[in-house]
């Protein structure tokens, strides 16, 4: 999801996620010619602060969760951020991939035949929800277009909060989609298929990746209660049966931190199962971070979010 409501000359340098357990800010800058996080920090939210769903109140409480990124800015040394990039849950969204033997040349036009795609499949009225698009991918037989639909009501709730703390949240956008461009920005994507795991509290979401296109996308809420072994073996199989693939030349996950001191079993579940190393995203190779040898992979699990954000918008520009 990806929504503009200011037009700036130049791409935001702070992103916030708001998520289910912590809120995250990051500043990107330059250092002799080489992309830097300036400074980070994470707050704590307590579990029932923010329960990310795609319809009711998923901010239950929003002067804790306003407080905690008033800490987190503060922390990380970030004044007068004005506006920033706003990093949301998967959970709020439903992701569709739509094939179209052709695509409508204006952008109402394609919105509006999304919509009337999508309204059945959508569990509340469609004239309440915000719908973005982007091309996932071409075939020779027409090109597929990732639809994202959120209720309005809902992302408001997130930027009511940025604007609690005085930011302007001028672009949204689904976390998962920014796990993977960490992964592109840092030159980590293979031109193969590779797979992306992204792990959160309420859910987990499993991306297949051709070189820079988006195949296939699954997000499941925890309490649809499918272990991530099935998950994972499902998505293989389909990798398999629907997408002609083998094995995934490379794995990435990233949110095994949050997964209550399980990293490891986490990473070793999906290797047994592909065959393949599951490794941390890290956006290093992209943006550097300042006075670090070694980094807990719990930083790089809450940065690659909001870094990625930055990274794609600062590659848009």
């Amino acid at each position: 999801m990806r929504s503009s409501s200011w037009f700036a000359p130049t791409p935001p340098s702070v992103a916030i996620e708001i998520a289910s357990r912590r809120v995250t800010v990051a500043e990107l800058g330059r250092s002799g010619g080489t992309e830097m996080v300036a400074g980070y920090a994470t707050e704590p939210l307590p579990a029932e602060a923010v329960t990310p769903a795609l319809t009711g109140v998923n901010v239950t409480q929003p002067t804790v969760v306003a407080d905690a990124l008033r800490r987190a800015l503060d922390k990380a040394g970030i004044r007068g951020a004005g506006r920033a990039a706003l990093v949301v849950p998967d959970s709020i969204a439903r992701v569709s991939l739509l094939h179209f033997e052709q695509l409508p040349a204006k952008a109402a036009d394609l919105e509006q035949l999304i919509r009337w795609q999508i309204r059945k499949a959508t569990p509340f009225p469609i004239d309440e929800a915000q719908v973005t698009s982007f091309k996932a991918h071409v075939a020779e037989n027409g090109p597929t277009v990732a639809a994202v639909v959120a209720r309005r009501d809902v992302v408001a709730q997130y930027e009511a909060v940025a604007a609690s703390a005085g930011i302007d949240a001028g672009l949204v956008d689904l976390a998962s989609f920014n796990v993977m461009n960490a992964v592109i920005s840092a030159g980590a994507s293979s031109p193969g298929d590779w797979l992306v795991v992204t792990l959160a509290a309420e859910g987990t979401t499993l991306a297949i990746m051709r070189g820079h296109d988006l195949m296939f996308y699954r997000h499941r809420a925890a309490v649809d209660e499918e272990s991530l072994s099935v998950l994972v073996h499902q998505t293989a199989m389909y990798h398999e049966d629907r997408l002609g693939g083998t094995r995934f030349t490379r794995v990435w996950l990233c949110g095994s931190s949050f997964m209550q001191d399980s990293a490891d079993e986490v990473r070793r579940e999906i290797t047994d199962r592909l065959g393949v190393p599951a490794e941390a995203v890290d956006i290093r190779p992209a943006a550097g971070l300042r006075d670090r040898t070694s980094v807990p992979l719990e930083v790089l699990d809450v940065l690659a979010a909001p870094v990625g954000m930055l990274l794609r918008e600062r590659k848009a520009a």
